[in-house]
């Protein structure tokens, strides 16, 4: 399980990242809101520990609503030391998916994000993806943009899922290479910009907003936002 740990607290953070690390999972660490929101948008993890109160003017909500509102599908446990009901309601009316006040025990922690994957994993057995409106029906393996249907290749529907599936998130073409090519090396070819530009060309037809981007030096991302 790789996890993004979103805390300002030292103690707290490497409480839970030696933890993790023990139990043999990989976890990278942000100490505030900006740099939350870089990790979390510019790599792929399995579930995000989000702390509630953030130093700065992003806060860990600000942080959920902005990925949800990508489309990017990340399990997330929201850390917070608010515990009335209302905060937690709150916290999962943002996008949260699960809720744990502190003071807590790793063990309770882990067992949540255990959990919030496996929901997560089974999530993946969905059979229609949306972006916007954008939509892929992975029984009949037809896409559509609104009501105009889109004509694609093999390889193109299976570059449309994987780029869907991470939407919200930065897709490296080491990412493209290994998922969709099953390459586990760099083949020194423009395969993978020879399809994104195909793609893009079938999925975004004027006067229709853009929806995959390049990340200059990154990857790709699709996403609705600007």
């Amino acid at each position: 399980m790789k996890v993004l740990v979103v805390e300002d607290n030292e103690r707290v953070a490497r409480f839970i990242l030696k933890g993790l690390q023990e139990a043999g999972h990989v976890a990278d660490h942000a100490d505030n809101g900006r740099a939350g929101m870089f990790y979390a948008t510019g790599e792929s993890y399995d579930a995000i520990v989000m702390d509630r109160m953030l130093p700065g003017k992003i806060d860990g909500l600000a942080i959920i609503e902005a990925l949800r509102k990508a489309g990017n599908r990340t399990p997330i446990l929201i850390l917070s030391a608010l515990s009335d009901v209302d905060e937690r309601i709150r916290g999962l009316k943002s996008g949260g998916d699960d809720y744990l006040t502190k003071p807590f025990a790793f063990g309770e922690l882990l067992a949540r994000l255990d959990a919030l994957c496996r929901r997560a994993q089974g999530s993946n057995s969905q059979t229609v993806l949306e972006v916007g409106d954008l939509h892929v029906d992975l029984l009949s393996r037809k896409a559509t943009r609104g009501s105009r249907p889109i004509a694609l290749k093999p390889q193109e529907f299976k570059l449309l899922e994987y780029l869907m599936r991470h939407a919200g998130q930065v897709v490296t073409r080491t990412m493209l290479l290994e998922n969709v090519w099953d390459y586990h090396f760099d083949p020194q070819t423009n395969v993978i910009d020879v399809h994104i530009s195909k793609l893009r060309q079938k999925i975004e037809l004027e006067p229709e907003r853009p929806l995959l981007r390049t990340v200059r030096n990154a990857g790709y991302m699709l996403t609705m936002d600007e």
